[in-house]
């Protein structure tokens, strides 16, 4: 084996460990061979003999010069224009226009899932579009209506508090608290706290704060004039002072949304691109394949198009593969960004139904490095569970980390939130490869067809993600994952994204060696 690298195999080759089968082309076809060899350094020079996924590896620290964890900048290197590495994966369950709102105001993106009709997804796109930048969106009723309601509308965001308004005018807010023992019949304007305390909109994020903490109040509506543009929490404002909101050209919130490789690709690229979406992200599971190449030169005629009609260029993402060839197909044949990842994610049983796939870090560090080559950057998309996964994909080369299942738990999903019979709120989550998915994606085919799809389906159909009643909003998450990263990032000396990278030393550990980082709190 060639030092610094290690070698892919067809079927009866394979080295110590063991065997998985790894995508190399679309006909199954290429000689075994020697992969790009990743640039990230290895403690002591040892580069395994064998492929790794984030468990098998630490980060060692190293000498450092940044004083503080806010000193360290996000911002991706892969010219989306997020502010934040973190993208919400296209998974039904997961992403939708609240998440997508949601994680575009602390910076990263979300993609709208390949499933949605596409009428769906144009409303979707404009709701994000619409919502502001600073200020959550209010969930709003007016003072007729009963408790019972508004109560069932608060779990939709992770504030528990509707807006009372009249005309545009906000006349009262409810909490959660506030219909307790509350008879579900009353009306909201029974139980609401009236002539709440505004904020004027424009109002320094600092300045919010020391108001609401002033008013020992949790939140407050934020109008123009009288009308009601929005809501502020406290926690809110301390966001709007640590993130950056990704945006647009025209200072709207960003959004991404995917395509499939089936069906007309043509029509849909361009009713999305119409629609304002800001990213298209062209997706199979196996991503190295002929269809995936023939609809992604569709999609970029689309955009290109686009682009002449509008000025405007639209990032492509595709994929996913996990190898170099993969990789350096896909940027040929137009994407500016790759999707790496095959059978790591939560929902997936693609490994267990077909032997196929890469451990995730060893497919990030090898994909990362051969983007890099030809000025292009990957996505790690899948495996993560905790943040210092989050940090082992960007030490290996990603330029952002595709989210999926870890966020189906929480407020902002589009699921409805359920409890269990032990008193636990949660979501329900499924793979894109599911029977459920399939039954989606298949809803315009004829009774065989969908009959046929459904005996080859892969993935999980139906899983509870319980709220984590620390963390139970995405925007929760999202400060844990922040923090381990950016202190991360200040443990090998690094202030960016990509220094981190070119600096981190990545170590391997044993079982028991991770079983030892872990502490008492079993939810790590």
């Amino acid at each position: 084996m060639p030092e610094g690298g290690s070698w892919f195999f067809q079927t009866g080759r394979c080295w110590q460990g063991a065997l998985m089968l790894a995508p190399i082309d679309g006909q199954g076809q290429g000689a075994t061979r020697p992969v790009a060899s990743p640039d990230v350094q290895f403690l002591h020079g040892v580069r395994p003999a064998h492929d790794l996924t984030y468990d098998d590896v630490f980060l060692v620290p190293g000498r450092s010069d940044v004083g503080s964890r806010f000193d360290v900048d996000l911002t991706t290197p892969d010219a989306i224009g997020t502010t934040l590495p973190l993208a919400v994966a296209n998974m039904t369950a997961v992403s939708g226009r609240r998440m997508a709102e949601t994680i575009a105001r602390r910076g990263g993106i979300a993609t709208l899932p390949q499933d949605i009709p596409l009428d769906v997804v144009g409303r979707a796109i404009a709701a994000v579009k619409a919502a502001h930048s600073v200020y959550d969106t209010a969930i709003t009723v007016d003072p007729q209506t009963t408790v019972g309601e508004a109560l069932s509308l608060m779990p939709k965001r992770a504030h528990g508090a509707v807006v009372v308004v009249e005309a545009g005018r906000p006349v009262g807010v409810m909490s959660e608290r506030d219909g307790v023992g509350a008879d579900r019949f009353a009306q909201v304007h029974e139980v609401m706290s009236a002539d709440p305390v505004t904020l004027a909109a424009g109002t320094e994020p600092r300045a919010a704060f020391d108001t609401l903490a002033e008013r020992h109040l949790m939140l407050a509506p934020v109008v123009a004039g009288e009308l009601l543009v929005g809501l502020l929490t406290r926690t809110g404002a301390l966001r709007a002072g640590l993130y950056a909101p990704a945006l647009d050209t025209e200072g709207r919130l960003m959004v991404a949304a995917a395509i499939g490789i089936n069906g007309d690709v043509a029509d849909k690229a361009e009713v999305l691109l119409r629609h304002g979406a800001d990213v298209l992200v062209v997706d199979t599971a196996h991503g190295h394949q002929d269809k995936m190449f023939a609809a992604l030169d569709v999609v970029r005629a689309s955009r290109d198009a686009h682009q002449a009609a509008t000025g405007a260029r639209v990032p492509l993402v595709a994929g996913n593969v996990v190898s170099a060839e993969g990789t350096r197909e896909l940027v040929a044949a137009g994407a500016d960004v790759v999707k790496v990842g095959v059978g790591p994610g939560a929902m997936c049983t693609t490994r267990m139904m077909t032997g196929v796939g890469r451990p995730q870090f060893s497919a990030v560090l090898e994909c990362a490095a051969a983007a890099r080559e030809i000025g292009a950057h990957v996505w790690a998309d899948g495996g993560v569970r905790h943040p210092r996964d989050v940090a082992l994909a960007l030490a290996a080369g990603a330029a952002s980390v595709m989210v999926g299942s870890w966020f189906a738990g929480t407020y902002e999903s589009p699921g409805d939130l359920a409890v269990s019979a032990d008193g636990r709120p949660y979501k329900e989550s499924f793979g894109m490869a599911s029977a459920r998915a399939v039954s989606h994606r298949t809803r315009d085919a004829d009774s065989f067809e969908r009959a046929r799809s459904a005996l080859y389906e892969e993935g999980i159909s139906s899983a509870r993600m319980y709220l984590d009643p620390q963390r139970p909003g995405v925007e929760d998450l999202i400060d844990a994952i922040t923090a381990g990263v950016r202190s991360a990032a200040a443990y090998t000396g690094a202030r960016n994204v990509a220094s981190f990278h070119e600096r981190a030393v990545v170590g391997l550990q044993s079982r028991a060696g991770y079983e030892e980082g872990r502490p008492l709190d079993a939810s790590w």
